[in-house]
């Protein structure tokens, strides 16, 4: 009997990018029910846009058993959603006149220093109550910035993995053909 494992499962657990979702919806929790009115609806797409890009990346990794193309979609989704927060905290720091920090902000090398090294939703709780609003502005800005960049490389290894080897279908195929000369 042929044996061949064509079906995969991931551990999103395992990715930074994932974890780094989980930071960024954290601080956008906190950060929307601190300094955003209720009833604002910008509190309601700011945490929704966090947790889309949280969820989308658990649904995307979890159908990649099966569909290559539908975990390429749903990273993809996770960026759009990450990007739209993004857009939420640049707009609400431009409205609010605070400073968006980038490289010749003397904190931003530590910020972003600070962002890249630790990524566990633990090592932001206990400083957001000592943070003001610019300070947690810009530490979401800069993780949604790092995961940016982290899922594009997955979006470019996804890429480039489909072109070689297909998807699960073609894999499916192939394994059955695999199955019939073997017998």
């Amino acid at each position: 009997m042929y044996n061949e494992t064509f079906l995969k499962k991931k551990n999103y657990k395992n990715f930074i990018f994932y974890k780094k979702t989980l930071c960024i919806y954290d601080i956008t929790f906190y950060f929307a029910k601190k300094y955003l009115k209720r009833g604002d609806r910008t509190v309601d797409q700011m945490i929704q846009a966090a947790r889309s890009g949280k969820q989308n990346i658990i649904e995307g990794t979890e159908a990649a058993m099966t569909s290559s193309e539908t975990e390429i979609k749903l990273i993809n989704v996770a960026r759009a959603s990450l990007m739209e927060l993004l857009a939420d905290y640049e707009d609400y720091a431009r409205v609010h006149n605070l400073t968006t920090w980038d490289s010749s902000h003397p904190r931003y090398a530590n910020l972003l220093d600070y962002c890249f090294q630790h990524n566990e939703p633990t090592h932001y709780s206990g400083l957001l109550p000592n943070m003001n609003e610019e300070e947690i502005c810009n530490t979401a800005i800069t993780l949604i910035h790092q995961t940016d960049a982290a899922l594009s490389k997955y979006l470019k290894i996804l890429q480039d993995r489909f072109s070689k080897t297909g998807g699960v279908r073609e894999k499916m195929t192939q394994a059955r053909l695999n199955a019939k000369k073997k017998k």
